[in-house]
């Protein structure tokens, strides 16, 4: 978070009289159609400058998509690849109870320390699986990164449950490894 934004945040009650969680719950009870209406509403209504009415409304819908809602949009028309990644993430949470998955908008994350796998379903018939394996060499199915740039250093081509198999899982689990 940039420092200005967290100024903001820790002047927010005293310059508004309430914190920003207390703005994102009144928010919540209105559900506005646009974010001018909601600014205008903590505006006219509580009194609130531009700025701060503003940086509440904007933060406030930040939040709105829970994990399973971005998941599920990620998954949209591309139904058949869901049992996929369900498979993926039972495979990874069976490595250790400090797996975290975060769901993104177009991808998820699962994390030790660090990122170590990314699941991104890139086409409708494929999944794209990112892996941190540095100083692992490329194969024919472990390949380069591709569009995962430097967020991985390598991806693996998913089409079928069957393509979850043990060697997979291996990699999935020596990325888990060296991401402590």
């Amino acid at each position: 978070m940039d420092k200005a934004l967290e100024t903001m945040i820790n002047n927010m009650p005293e310059k508004t009289g309430k914190s920003l969680e207390e703005w994102k719950s009144i928010l919540r009870s209105k559900a506005f159609a646009k974010h001018s209406e909601g600014v205008n509403f903590l505006k006219k209504e509580h009194g609130v400058t531009h700025g701060f009415a503003n940086t509440i409304v904007t933060l406030s819908k930040e939040e709105q998509h829970t994990a399973d809602d971005l998941v599920s949009s990620q998954y949209k028309g591309k139904e058949v690849l869901f049992p996929i990644y369900e498979k993926l993430l039972t495979a990874v949470k069976d490595f250790g109870n400090d797996v975290t998955v975060t769901p993104k908008k177009t991808s998820v994350s699962v994390i030790r320390k660090r990122q170590f796998v990314l699941i991104k379903p890139a086409t409708k018939t494929r999944i794209d699986l990112g892996l941190k394996l540095p100083d692992k060499p490329t194969t024919d199915r472990l390949g380069n990164s591709g569009p995962f740039g430097t967020m991985c250093t390598h991806r693996v081509q998913i089409t079928s449950e069957n393509d979850v198999d043990q060697e997979l899982i291996d990699w999935m689990k020596e990325a888990y490894i060296k991401a402590e």
